[in-house]
């Protein structure tokens, strides 16, 4: 069994109660931790990384973001799934040539560029031609940006994820849709869905009781972990 068909699996079978839980690496370091804390597969957070590489989120040049995801990979042994943003320009097969060459077997993919949403029918399009060129050898994690950029209406979050599905998305995540939109979104949306957590044990259940499949959580564990590195600084500063 390949890695990917591994992680692809992780994501079958799931009941309300036992969602897949995918912390969020931002370098070689934390995924190590984050592995040998038992988790079966992660997922890269951009705006992570982009802070770990002095970047402001979106702005970190496409080579250093595969070539972080490429440190990440080979630091671990488990699946490891890459929020690319937008796709910063590259063509589908470009996209999934480069994904593979470092190693991932997923993505994140948004429907929205420079704080603006795109039209869904033709992300709806272009997600199709990554999917072709991905077949079964890289996970399509198709963002809905509509709760970020958007009205907030779960119904157009709805429409954009049944399109991307549609188009061969494996799973859908309508970022930072609260929870009250969440059974809306489970019963128009086909297929896996995964929602965002607050870094916290009584989050992740929540989420798991409504029967959220997969659950990630941004670039939380990052921010977390520097405000600790922060109040060690501070605690032996003489």
């Amino acid at each position: 069994m390949t890695a990917a068909s591994t992680f692809r699996a992780l994501h079958e079978g799931r009941v309300a109660g036992e969602p897949l839980v995918l912390p969020g690496p931002w370098d070689a370091g934390s995924a190590q931790a984050l592995a040998d804390a038992g988790y079966p597969a992660l997922a890269t957070p951009s705006m992570g990384i982009a802070a770990s590489l002095g970047y402001q989120d979106g702005s970190t040049p496409t080579d250093e973001m595969f070539t972080a995801v490429g440190r990440i990979v080979r630091a671990v042994s488990v699946p490891v799934s890459a929020d690319i943003e937008h796709g910063y320009g590259l063509s589908p097969r470009e996209l999934i040539g480069r994904l593979m060459e470092v190693g991932a077997v997923g993505c994140n993919l948004e429907d929205s560029e420079h704080g603006k949403l795109k039209d869904p029918h033709k992300h709806a399009d272009w997600l199709a031609e990554v999917c072709a060129e991905s077949g079964a050898d890289v996970f399509i994690n198709a963002r809905v940006d509509t709760f970020l950029f958007g009205n907030g209406d779960p119904a157009d979050a709805v429409e954009r994820g049944r399109l991307y599905v549609a188009a061969g998305a494996d799973c859908v995540y309508p970022i930072l849709a609260p929870l009250g939109a969440f059974p809306a979104l489970r019963e128009g949306i086909p297929g896996p869905l995964n929602m965002a957590a607050k870094v916290s044990k009584e989050a992740v259940a929540e989420l798991a009781e409504l029967g959220v499949t997969r659950i990630t959580f941004g670039p939380e564990m990052q921010q977390e972990s520097m405000a600790a590195v922060a109040t060690l600084a501070a605690q032996v500063r003489i």
